[in-house]
């Protein structure tokens, strides 16, 4: 990977933590071309997300567990097998067009660096990347390979989310001033996305022979492996993954984010039941409050980010909610004319909180659609058709790397069970100066790609 680095891309970015550098151009492929895919990450999300373009050509697939890969590599004998996906650029370069990158958090930024070096579009799982540092170099990297870029998160391509957009932009929420959005409880359990070890540190297991372990830890400081990290639970542990709120603010949070033109919090502030920060592994239950400055003409906004039984821990005192259950996780938009309530995602039923008779009636007269529709729920055929019609997704790099940003100054509050002081123009958290090592993470002997530049 040091040999694949531009040096003059790290460069020129390197002190520069915003802006852009230019907008993407002409794009070659043509609406017929087939495109000759690569995945990285083969099972579970990584099928999930292959799945959606039947029509493109599937030439390479890359992944570290044979076990969770053996149906995909099934289904295209004819695609070369890799497991390191180094090794699957250095003979393959010339002939991929796109890349589909679905695996743990912590290896996004590695795969999805060198694909756009080598001139390939990519499309990136949720969360985008694992440290804030990653996001602000994808986001400019994408413009400056030239490359078009797609997070996966769905409710991004959907009615919901522009409904969600369309219905405060024309006033029916009015100022909006409060964001809530909750995700229930952590249940760990073997199997489950969260399993927590019976001891910490975790216990040594044997490596199963069908996992490369050190390839799967990629750019992490390595540890000997347990079950609890993989092939599900890793989003338990920060070191690979970013715990419930980075798995899933990327879908709950997508509608007001884009809504109200959030961009970056100022002060972040967790308080978290039984935390474990000197474990890096998730607490039990949590809230997270951030604070937004005034954006033009919209007011300042608090969000306030919950993880735990519902409802009591919500503020339920307000009248004007007229909501008499709270499903499992979901978001509420409280604005001074009305409360906008969806569920986990931004498609996920959007309604006014209002009596039924008041929606029913609101209902008949929808607002104005002006927002243009794409794929409902495939964020990857719309990926596909904007690499050949020249066009950007509205999930590229350039829109969720701050999305996903705003997620992990969450993250890092939670983490640490603490208070954030942010500034974003710098990149820096400034009441906690031992923090900024979490920003820009340390990779390991064979993995950098100027973090250590």
């Amino acid at each position: 990977m040091q040999n694949l680095s531009r040096r003059s891309f790290l460069k020129s970015t390197a002190a520069a933590t915003s802006g852009l550098l230019f907008i993407p151009g002409c794009i070659s492929n043509s609406p017929n071309n087939r495109l000759n895919i690569a995945v990285i990450g083969v099972g579970g999300r990584g099928k999930a997300n292959w799945s959606k373009v039947p029509r493109e050509n599937i030439i390479a697939m890359c992944d570290v567990d044979d076990n969770r890969a053996s149906a995909g590599y099934n289904m295209f004998p004819k695609a070369r097998k890799f497991k390191d996906f180094r090794v699957m650029f250095d003979k393959m370069a010339k002939d991929i067009d796109a890349v589909i990158i679905s695996t743990p958090d912590h290896t996004h930024f590695a795969a999805t660096m060198i694909a756009m070096e080598l001139g390939m579009h990519v499309y990136v799982e949720k969360p985008l990347a694992h440290n804030i540092w990653q996001l602000r170099t994808l986001k400019k990297a994408a413009k400056y390979y030239n490359i078009v870029s797609q997070m996966g998160n769905q409710g991004h391509t959907t009615d919901g989310i522009r409904s969600i957009k369309e219905w405060y932009e024309q006033g029916h929420l009015g100022q909006v001033t409060e964001v809530h959005a909750w995700h229930g409880k952590i249940n760990f359990g073997p199997g489950k996305y969260f399993t927590m070890p019976d001891t910490f540190p975790p216990p040594i297991d044997p490596v199963p022979n069908y996992l490369d372990w050190d390839l799967w830890q990629g750019p992490a400081k390595f540890k000997p492996f347990n079950s609890t990290y993989a092939p599900r639970s890793w989003r338990g542990y920060y070191d690979y993954g970013n715990g419930l709120l980075g798995d899933w603010s990327c879908h709950t949070l997508d509608g007001p984010f884009w809504a109200l033109d959030l961009g970056m919090p100022h002060t972040v502030t967790a308080d978290v039941i039984n935390p474990r920060t000197e474990h890096n592994f998730v607490g039990d239950q949590s809230v997270v409050t951030m604070e937004f400055s005034a954006r033009g003409s919209k007011a300042p906004v608090t969000l306030k980010w919950y993880e735990g039984p519902l409802p009591e821990m919500m503020p339920n005192n307000n009248p004007d909610w007229k909501i008499k259950k709270f499903d499992k996780s979901g978001m509420m938009m409280i604005g001074d004319k009305n409360t906008l309530l969806t569920g986990s995602r931004p498609n996920f039923g959007p309604r006014l909180a209002i009596e039924n008779e008041a929606w029913e009636e609101f209902k008949k007269s929808p607002p104005e659609k002006t927002i243009p529709r794409t794929h409902e729920e495939n964020p990857v055929k719309e990926w596909t058709d904007a690499i050949k019609e020249n066009t950007l997704p509205g999930s590229n790099f350039d829109y969720s790397a701050d999305l996903t940003e705003m997620a992990l100054v969450g993250v890092l509050a939670q983490r640490f069970a603490t208070k954030i002081n942010y500034d974003a123009e710098n990149m820096k958290v400034t009441n906690r100066s031992d923090l900024d090592d979490y920003i820009k993470e340390p990779t390991r002997e064979g993995w950098s790609f100027g973090e250590n530049s």
